[in-house]
């Protein structure tokens, strides 16, 4: 007899009148309610609109679910395609099997779509949402103490997982418990990406490679102690195998991105100021520019940011501009907008883009 172990609970699912509230289902939608509440936290301290992470999600999330559930069928069709198969089953998204892989896969689909249309530039949303991803899966993994299913070798441990069902070949005893391990391992995932983020300043999509990296490591050392039916190549796992080579893409992304655009994106959403910027259109030093990456990636501040109106400028950052005016003697006509930083005519200034008095210009 066990003297300590986790229960499992005896349904999954409880009745509101006719409604069914499932808990597997409601693991899934609190995970997205936090991803989503996290990754505007997140995007708006990186100078984006809030609301726009809720946005873009209405597209993630029902291409993740779609993806998820493809992942899994496509890999255990076994289960719901052959002799004895009941084909409607792989429709039943709330018993479970929802394949993490196909998640991502198919949701940063659905995120890149909605990023186009919003003229966000993907990396960035992805950096921002990384680690609420990782806490939305430490809650879904819930999902799976409910149904009473993934969980590992048995075991006598004193937080051993206690199996009553006996659906679908389940024999009860006590196992690992495998969902629990994936919960707790998503939340330090998910706190060492904001941690990662603070201190080094991601950006360019390496705060999210380093979730996906983080994950895999975690998740490769569960999937080799359970016990579900699953397909298996050279002895591991099918999904040891897809860790291993996420794992190495997600490594190599960190390395060859770092190398090719170090730093992060200063401006995120067009119009606001970037980040650590205030509304009233902060500045260095009287440049007119945006502070630079901490990396010193002062190259691509000019093409992250709105160029500001050419004019006088007191101190040095100005001089330059003041000796080609002086050079020019012929007249010229400004339009609205003001002369550019060359001393063309002036193009119209883009709405919402302020000057360096931190006043708005009209198109």
């Amino acid at each position: 007899m066990e003297l300590a172990y986790i229960p499992s609970p005896s349904h999954g699912v409880v009745y509101l009148g006719p409604l069914p509230l499932r808990g597997y289902a409601f693991c899934i939608i609190i995970g997205v309610f936090v991803a989503v509440w996290l990754g505007n936290k997140r995007w708006v301290a990186r100078g984006g609109r809030s609301g726009t992470v809720a946005d873009i999600a209405v597209w993630a999330v029902p291409f993740g679910l779609v993806g998820g559930r493809l992942y899994h069928v496509i890999t255990d069709y076994e289960l719901y395609f052959g002799e004895g198969r009941d084909w409607v089953n792989a429709f039943k998204v709330w018993e479970g099997g929802l394949g993490i892989w196909g998640a991502i896969a198919l949701g940063g689909l659905g995120a890149w779509i909605g990023a186009r249309r919003r003229g966000v530039p993907m990396p960035a949303y992805a950096d921002a949402v990384a680690p609420g991803i990782a806490f939305a899966q430490a809650l879904g993994r819930w999902g799976n103490w409910f149904n009473q299913e993934l969980y590992g070798r048995e075991t006598h441990v004193p937080w051993a997982l206690h199996i009553t069902s006996t659906t679908d070949g389940r024999v009860p005893g006590y196992y690992h418990p495998t969902f629990l391990y994936e919960s707790l391992w998503c939340v330090g995932v998910g706190f060492l990406v904001i941690w990662a983020d603070r201190r080094f300043k991601l950006g360019h999509g390496r705060a999210f490679a380093l979730y996906v990296a983080a994950y895999c490591l975690g998740r490769g050392w569960i999937e080799y102690m359970r016990v579900d039916d699953a397909h298996h190549i050279l002895g591991l796992r099918l999904n040891d195998w897809t860790a291993l080579l996420v794992f190495l893409l997600a490594v190599a992304y960190i390395w060859i991105s770092a190398k090719k655009r170090p730093g992060r994106e200063l401006q995120v959403e067009r119009g606001l100021p970037a980040e650590g910027e205030t509304a009233a259109g902060a500045d260095t030093g009287g440049t007119g520019r945006t502070a630079s990456a901490p990396d010193g990636a002062a190259d691509r501040a000019e093409k992250d940011t709105p160029d500001d109106a050419a004019g006088p400028v007191d101190g040095p950052a100005g001089k330059a501009g003041d000796a080609d005016a002086k050079a020019d003697p012929g007249p010229r006509d400004a339009g609205p907008g003001g002369a550019d930083e060359d001393g063309a005519a002036g193009a119209p200034a883009e709405a919402g883009v302020k000057d360096e008095a931190g006043t708005a210009k009209k198109g």
